[in-house]
């Protein structure tokens, strides 16, 4: 596999984001939707590539977007107050 072999993989990552319906609500939306469309192209094209290379690809472009779009690394989202142990 070459660079540009995986340059295509990111523009088809990009499209796939840009066709998803919607509009995001936040940076951290942007991001999921990102890592959806990532991992969906990791499951339909992970045998053509050598081992491991497309996933580290991913991860890395998930990484640089992540930190484009200023989203920490773990977001927590808070329980609902009905999952919440209250005393």
């Amino acid at each position: 596999m070459t660079i540009r072999s995986l340059a295509e993989v990111g523009a088809r990552l990009e499209e796939a984001v840009a066709l998803l319906p919607g509009e995001p609500d936040s940076p951290q939306d942007l991001y999921d939707r990102y890592e959806e469309m990532a991992i969906a192209i990791l499951d339909s094209e992970h045998a053509d590539w050598p081992a491991g290379l497309l996933e580290e690809y991913l991860m890395l472009w998930l990484q640089i977007r992540r930190l484009e779009l200023g989203v920490s690394e773990v977001e927590v989202e808070a329980p609902p107050v009905s999952a919440r142990h209250l005393p």
